[in-house]
């Protein structure tokens, strides 16, 4: 498979050494700074595997539009409509998007949606968020995942942290951030009852994880048709 990866930063680099173990070939790696070589490249391009920022998109989707390559995106921070043009190309390519590519995070979410409908009557929910210092957005995207997976027809008031007087508790599912060190991610969901209480957590210590998960989407996406697949999908895909 040829892989064109997006970013130079630690995932970029972390993608194109592991794509590289699996005997893959990385054709280039890309960003802002010389997208515009990606039109002279001889070899043809399978996937673009895209970590970076949200500001690449608008020339990213335009070339995986062109080119025909799947695509494998986890950037996050992305807004509704970067995350929509990213939707429309189910028509034109194979696509996966995630905010998270571990598989364990892809359980979490099955298990969430399995058990929130049977405690939101007795529980609270509270989600906490865990990650190093140099991450630059808020809550994090897996967080939010997280939370859509509980909350899909809003049903809960998402409440980002709290200060001074919050008043009684509503219908609300709290989401809290916290930042520093070196932290890979870490993501806890609280469900707190009257005198019971239970909690779920997925720890990350590497980055490792998601680029493993991520060259694993790859290699599924080049099995399919077009459309737009979900880690759910790489899950059950047996």
């Amino acid at each position: 498979m040829n892989i064109v990866v997006v970013g130079f930063g630690k995932m970029g680099q972390l993608v194109k050494k592991t794509a590289e173990e699996h005997g893959h070939q990385v054709v280039m790696v890309v960003d802002i700074t010389n997208c515009q070589d990606l039109d002279a490249l001889q070899e043809k391009v399978d996937c673009v595997i895209d970590f970076s920022h949200p500001d690449n998109l608008s020339w990213m989707i335009p070339y995986v539009k062109k080119s025909g390559a799947a695509l494998v995106c986890g950037t996050t921070g992305l807004n509704d409509l970067q995350r929509k043009q990213i939707e429309d190309l189910k028509d034109s390519n194979r696509v996966i998007y995630s905010a998270n590519y571990s598989f364990g995070i892809a359980v979490f979410k099955e298990v969430l949606s399995l058990i929130t409908p049977m405690l939101e009557d007795g529980f609270d929910i509270e989600v906490i968020e865990k990650h190093h210092n140099q991450k630059q957005d808020a809550p994090s995207g897996t967080a939010k995942l997280l939370v859509e997976t509980m909350n899909p027809d809003h049903e809960y008031k998402e409440v980002h942290g709290r200060n001074g007087m919050v008043g009684k508790r509503q219908k609300e599912i709290g989401i809290h951030a916290v930042r520093g060190g070196t932290v890979a991610g870490e993501h806890t969901v609280m469900f707190l009852g009257d005198d019971e209480s239970f909690e779920i957590t997925h720890t990350a210590t590497s980055r490792q994880i998601f680029v493993n998960g991520a060259i694993r989407a790859a290699e599924f996406l080049m099995t399919q048709e077009n459309g737009s697949y979900t880690m759910k999908d790489l899950l059950f895909k047996n």
